[in-house]
This record gives C-alpha cells, structure tokens and sequence, in this order.
C-alpha cells in the first residue's frame, strides 16, 4: 500500500491481540489506582473494580459483534459513525481520542513515579515528567516502525508483568488481615460507585483490540475470545488483588502511598518483592501507554478517513504500513498533557477520570449503534460473532443504564470537562466536518422501521469518467417508475480479490470505495430525489460479484456501464458484463456513455419483447435533461407504389407505446421508409444525443447474439448508446 493508501497491514494474532487488550488492563490498573481507589471505596474498592469489568464486558459483548461485522480501524468511533452519523461520530471520535491520550498520559506520569520514589536521588516532579516523556519518545519511535513491533515488544513485557502479579497475589492471600476488611465499605455504596468511574480507565484493553481490529489476522475469531477473556481474565485479577492490598496494610495507608503495590509487596516480599514490582509496575505503565498511543492514532486516524478531520491524517508510511501522522500528533498533544503532570496529585486521578468519562459515554452510544445495526441490516455488515437471544437486546440495554449510573457519580471537574469534549465535538462537527463528511449514518432509516416497498435501480460504477452519468441514468429510471415502488438506488462498487490473503484488510478497501461512492452519488440523488443506498463488496469475480448483488437487492433494473465494443470470440460485452446479461433477473440497460448530457434519447422500436421496454426507457432517460424521447421505426417498402409503410410504422409505435403504458405526449414519432434499414437506422439515430436499441434475451449456445442493426448503431452511431433487454 502506498502512502497514499488508507490501509493498514494485517499482522496481528491472537496473542497480540490479547497482549494489547489484557497488557493494557494489567497496566496501571493494577499498579498505580489501587492507592486512589482504596481511599474513596475502602476494602469495598474490589466490588468497584467487578462492577467496572461487568460493564467492560457488557460494552466488549456489544463491540465484537461490531468489530467482527466491520473489522476496520477506528473501534468505537467507526461504528458509531456508520450508525448514528457523524454528529455522534464526532463527539465519540474526539472523547476517544482524547481519552486515549488521558489514559497514556496518565500512565507515563505512573512510571516515572513508580522509578522515582524508591531512589532519594532522584526526588521531585520534574524527574518524573522527564522520565515519563522520555518513555514517550520510546514508544512513538516503536509505534512509528511498525505494529508488529509494537505488538512483539507487548508480548515480552506482559508475559514478566503478569508472572509477577500472580506471584504477588499468589503469596499475598496468606498475609490477610480480615481485621483491614473491616468495615468493607466505609464510604457506602455511592463511594464504590463512585470509585467504578475511577478505576473505570483500568479496562480500556478491550477497546483497542476493537481499534486495531484492520489489523487482526482472521477478525471473525480471534476479535471476540481476545476481548471477552482479556476482560473477564483481568477483572478477576484486578478484584483479588484488590482484596490482597486492603487486606495486607489498612485502606488508610493504602491511599497515601503514590506506589501502593511497591508498599503491599514489602510487608511480605521484601526488598526482592519491591525491586519486582517496581520492575513490573514500570513496564507496565510503558505497555499501557503503547496501546493507548496505537488506539489512540487509529482512531484520529480513522476520522481522517471519513472526513471529520482533514484526510491528512488518513496517510500510512510508505515503508512501515503505519499510520506515521497520526502517530506524531497524538504523541504530540499526550506530552503536552505529561508535561501538565508536574501537578502530579493533582493530575493523576484527574486524568483517569476523564478517560473514564470519554469511553462511558463513547459506549453508552455503542451499545445504542448495534440495535441501529440490528434494526437496518446494513450492506456489508455480516458479523461473525452476534449475540443470541435473550442476550440480545438485554447487553445493549444493561449497558446503556449501568454507564449512566456510572457517569452520573463521577465527580462534577470529570462532569464538566468530559461534558467539554462533548461539546467541542458538537462544535466542531458543525463548524468544518458538516459540509466534509460522507457518512450519514443509519439512525434515521431504525426510526422509520422497515421501509414501503422500494422500485430499486443498481448502478455498478468503476470509472470516474462515466460514474455521475452513470448514477443519473440510474436515478432517473428510478425516480419514473415511482408509481411501482419507493425509487431507490444503489450505487455498487466490486473491488476484485483474485486470490485473498489473511494479511489483506479487504475491509479498508470497502470502506474507501464506499466513501467514494458517496461522494459521487449524493448530489445525483439529491438532484434526482431518489433515496440512495451505496455497496463497496469484495468478491473474486466482478461479474458474479454484481449478480449477487443483484440478487441479494431483488434489484429490478441494473444499469451497466461499458465500452462499447462487440466482440465475436469469447466475450461480446466483456468478461464482467456477460455473465450480468445471461444470468440477471431484472431489466438490463448497458449503456456506451460517449457524453455525460444524455440530451433527447431515441428509442428504436419493432416488434418484439423488448421493444416496451426499450421505449419506456428512452422515456426515462429523457427525464434526465427534460426532453421528450422519440420513437423510431424503420420500415422497408413492400413495393415501388407502398404508400402504407408509414401507416404500418406509426401502428407499429402506437402497440409497443400502449404495451409499455405510455401516455401520447409523452413521446414523438418518426417513422423511416428506406430499402436499407441499417443505412436509415444509422442516419435517423444520429441526429440524438442518445439511442435505446433493443437486445435479444436469447442465448445461442455459449454466446449473446446481437443483430445487425444493433452492431450498425454501436459502430457508426456518435451518440450514447443504450443497449436494453427486459426481465
């Protein structure tokens, strides 16, 4: 992929992924929250910690269904654009985004004090923001090379982390003191709720899974059983250690320290058990930060890609695959959040707090995006992993409510200035990304329910030359044959996948054609009025790519670009289009756009099956430029002295009018007497800007057959020409 490109390399695999989500959560969580959280929730911190992994796992149920039906970077904002828009696609990109440099911040800031307060030399706030950028400098320079690496570099430093809290749990329990559990819960249930939205930030892991899923080797399996056992696994380690630290030293002692662990280990590991959980606590706070800063450039990323900032961001390293941009920007504003860390009680909880609130909200919205996806059954949206009923819609609904609850508790600066980042995303959609952003989302389309039945037109497009013409025609059709059905139209993109590969994130590709799609179709539509729908599918043939298409859609007409050669060997349209002409089930037009101004159509007429079809088309198309189509038909002399040649050509046009229900003024006549009928046809149709020719619905052994009169008019004829066979 080049630098121009938007897709990221598929790289990562189940160990990976569960080392980025769990390393997360092991992170800070464990090391440096545990003094906050006892100190406002007492021994009754570890119930806060289940209650937030209980909502971790409802929002990790929601997102895997997502993740698996979309496995595209950009996580939680990226289905939240796709489904509600992108008003709330700004907000939720902006909260994550700054969360997720929060978070980093917060970490880093956890591991220069964890290296800082065991070593007297190096005393005070200034070393420990210095060490904390100086850690940030490493990680960009990891996640800049490449994730691969950055994920080989999780997988070391999670494996020695984790052995050592499970060494300190596992010694820990024999060194309880049920006399420091009691009382359980000194500040009530409000301080263990309150504590939730705290300690909250400890299972973000989940989430960037869910945010590298375009980079996740086979998404349909490994996306799902890395984040539900990632967060199951780490709640269960986050309560338990909890109950080791209130039941080792009192709650009260707990909370003063700025390295509670590092206190706990001392009581019963001593001086070798305070040097390992320094050692851990330091990369782990490095290891948190490194999938905050690989989530959090995904996400600014992301939103590049579909517009809500400027596409700048949207750019890989032509040699490491990596989102090279986004990366120094988020680097960029998270040391400047380090650096505000030189208030370090102050800022810690703070800091956490906010991320907390940003990914509460972003996944009440979430939860809100899968029932909008259930609801509307979106193109492309065809999740390996979906939740059974009654799961369904209890998951949503329980996360939703139990986010609320949380947020609700949170201190009022974490209200006001997580309110703040909402806010500044609603500014700042309305302000530049209103007029940029191609998304529309599917809020709208839930709300109305299931839609009166539509009179659908498919337009597969590929080249820009002739897409808009293309996507007129099609919308004009559409919109005249609203007495049949709602117009609707679908604009279709076939991206062709010769021979797939589990490195390839077909996803990325299907979302940029997609947006392309938009972009182009929107105007039509609007100028049309016709509802338009857009598809960006994957498949290893184009031709059979669009008759599944057709199929899936019930499509009842399919306008096909193409070239228009005729062929005599193997194809006579073209390898894409042949099978589309043998095998659809709708009305076909294949139209040779020579000029996008469709102007006043012709409509050659004789008698025969297709010949209604063909003149209600011209009818159609005229509908583009507000013209009246003509209907022509060329009759040869039986005689020297015929004088009912004319007669017999306007009788002719009157039956195939009437069979196609047009009304008199809706269409010209012109009838052609000459011995030579190709000759006439050729001189009368180029004085159109467009000309309808009817194709035979046969087929003559391997081939399509076409007349010659119709090879005539392809050949000779300047004009559009539209080639047309009824269903």
């Amino acid at each position: 992929m080049s630098a121009e490109g938007g897709e990221l390399e598929r790289t990562l695999g189940f160990l990976e992924a569960m080392t980025l989500g769990g390393g997360t959560m092991i992170g800070a969580g464990i090391f440096i929250l545990p003094g906050i959280a006892a100190q406002t929730a007492g021994p009754a911190s570890s119930i806060a910690y289940a209650i937030a992994g209980f909502v971790a796992l409802l929002a990790a149920l929601s997102l895997s269904e997502l993740a698996t039906g979309m496995p595209i970077a950009g996580g939680s904002y990226h289905y939240v654009n796709r489904a509600l828009g992108g008003l709330f696609g700004a907000v939720v990109g902006w909260g994550m985004w700054t969360g997720l440099m929060f978070a980093s911040a917060f970490y880093m800031i956890g591991f220069g004090q964890y290296l800082v307060e065991p070593i007297p030399f190096l005393d005070g706030r200034v070393f420990i923001v210095g060490l904390g950028l100086l850690g940030l400098v490493l990680l960009l320079g990891v996640n800049y090379y490449g994730t691969e690496e950055s994920s080989a570099f999780q997988n070391v430093t999670i494996g020695v982390e984790t052995a050592i809290v499970l060494v300190f749990v596992a010694v820990g329990v024999f060194f309880i003191d049920p006399e420091n559990l009691e009382p359980f819960a000194p500040f009530g249930p409000g301080g263990v709720v309150a504590t939730t939205g705290i300690v909250f930030i400890s299972f973000l892991g989940f989430e960037i899974i869910a945010t590298v899923a375009g980079e996740i080797k086979n998404p349909g399996r490994i996306i799902p059983l890395s984040m539900i056992l990632s967060v199951v696994l780490v709640t269960i380690l986050y309560v338990l250690v909890m109950l080791v630290s209130t039941g080792v030293i009192p709650f009260e002692s707990l909370g003063d320290s700025p390295i509670p662990v590092s206190d706990v280990a001392v009581t019963y590991l001593g001086p070798a058990g305070v040097v390992a959980i320094v050692f851990a606590a330091i990369i782990a706070a490095i290891s948190s930060s490194n999938s905050s800063i690989l989530a959090a450039s995904r996400v600014i990323y992301a939103m590049g890609r579909d517009g809500v900032v400027t596409d700048w961001f949207n750019v890989s390293h032509p040699r490491f695959y990596t989102p090279h941009r986004a990366i120094a920007a988020t680097g960029g504003v998270t040391a400047l959040l380090i650096l505000v860390g030189l208030e370090v009680e102050a800022i810690i909880a703070l800091l956490a707090e906010a991320a907390s609130f940003s990914f509460l909200v972003a996944y009440s919205l979430v939860h809100v995006s899968l029932v909008v996806f259930r609801r509307t059954d979106p193109d492309g949206y065809d999740p390996s992993f979906a939740l059974p009923r009654p799961v369904y819609p209890a998951v949503p609904i329980l996360g939703v409510g139990l986010s609320l609850v949380v947020v609700s508790q949170m201190a009022t600066v974490v209200v006001v200035i997580g309110t703040g980042i909402v806010a500044f995303g609603v500014v700042w959609y309305a302000v530049y990304a209103r007029g940029r952003v191609v998304s529309e989302g599917l809020l709208a389309e839930a709300i109305r329910g299931t839609p009166a039945e539509p009179y659908r037109v498919v337009v597969p497009v590929a080249n820009p030359e002739t897409q808009r013409g293309l996507l007129r025609l099609a919308a004009a059709s559409a919109h005249a044959n609203e007495d049949r059905g709602t117009p609707e139209l679908v604009a279709v993109n076939v991206t062709p996948v010769a021979h797939p590969s589990p490195l390839q994130n077909v996803e990325a590709d299907r979302a940029d054609h997609q947006r392309d799609l938009l972009e182009n179709a929107r105007d039509v539509a609007t100028e049309m009025d016709v509802t338009l729908r857009t598809r960006a599918v994957v498949a290893r043939d184009v031709g059979e790519g669009i008759l599944d298409v057709l199929e899936e859609e019930a499509a009842d007409e399919v306008i096909l670009g193409w070239d228009g050669t005729l062929g005599r060997d193997d194809h006579v349209f073209g390898a894409t289009v042949d099978p589309v002409v043998r095998h659809a089930h709708c009305d076909i037009s294949l139209v040779d756009l020579r000029d996008e101004a469709v102007g006043t159509p012709v409509a050659l007429v004789a008698p025969g099956p297709n010949a209604p079809v063909v003149a209600h088309q011209a009818v159609e198309f005229a509908t583009v430029d507000e013209a009246v189509p003509t209907l022509l038909n060329v009759q040869p002399p039986r005689g020297a002295g015929d004088s009912d040649a004319e007669n017999r050509g306007r009788a002719v046009v009157a039956d195939v009018a009437e069979a196609a229900g047009l009304d008199p003024d809706e269409y010209e006549v012109q009838v052609v007497v000459a011995d030579d009928v190709g000759q006439a046809v050729v001189e009368a149709t180029s004085r159109y800007d467009t000309v309808c020719v009817g194709l035979s619905g046969r087929v003559e052994g391997p081939r399509i057959p076409f007349g010659d009169v119709t090879e005539r008019v392809v050949q000779d004829v300047p004009s559009n020409v539209a080639l047309i066979r009824g269903s």
